[in-house]
């Protein structure tokens, strides 16, 4: 039994052995195409991100949205990086996932009351999708940069990676330190009227 394992993993062809020549092998146009949909995304949260901000009711949301900000611009600053490390010159692709979750989070304060923490849940919510969505294209890019034998890639997408983690977090602390709570207390307008 010992042998046969012994045997498989020797079969396994590494990145160098694999015969598909550098930016020939499926794996790498499917990696080259994902990476212009997260670039795509992180561009256009870049403008979907004050907007939320904006929106936003409470100072602790309104500073954790503006830093978020300021790191996004960091992010597709490292995925022009990523590209050149390929020897790709960046380029956007539109990301329909991430069209939807912007458009949801446009709707979601267009749907709740102005100056209401029940607003500031929906944002959080709204804005945790878009982190686990990134989390996740994140977290499959990293493997695959490993898997071709690009560390250095790996390296730059897993700092990216553990900063949208840390977003994730904050939000949930934010959500959990009264707002969803206060949002509990909110009386709806239609309750208001009766």
């Amino acid at each position: 039994m010992a042998n046969t394992k012994a045997s498989n993993t020797d079969s396994k062809k590494t990145p160098q052995a694999s015969g598909a020549a550098k930016g020939n092998s499926q794996l790498e146009q499917f990696f080259h195409e994902a990476l212009k949909d997260l670039y795509w995304a992180e561009k256009n949260l870049v403008t979907a991100l004050p907007k939320m901000e904006e929106a936003a009711t409470s100072e602790e949301l309104k500073k954790a949205i503006g830093e978020h900000l300021t790191q996004t611009e960091e992010h597709v600053n490292r995925l022009d990086q990523v590209f050149k490390l390929f020897g790709w010159n960046p380029q956007a692709k539109k990301c329909d996932a991430m069209q939807g979750l912007i458009e949801e989070s446009e709707s979601i304060v267009e749907e709740t009351e102005d100056g209401t923490m029940t607003r500031d849940a929906a944002i959080i919510m709204a804005a945790q999708k878009i982190e686990h969505y990134e989390i996740a294209t994140y977290g499959g890019l990293v493997q695959l940069a490993m898997t071709m034998g690009n560390d250095e890639a790996a390296n730059i997408l897993n700092i990216t990676l553990e900063e949208e983690k840390e977003a994730d977090q904050g939000l949930s602390a934010i959500a959990e330190s009264g707002i969803n709570w206060e949002a509990e207390q909110e009386v709806s307008e239609d309750d208001e009227e009766k």
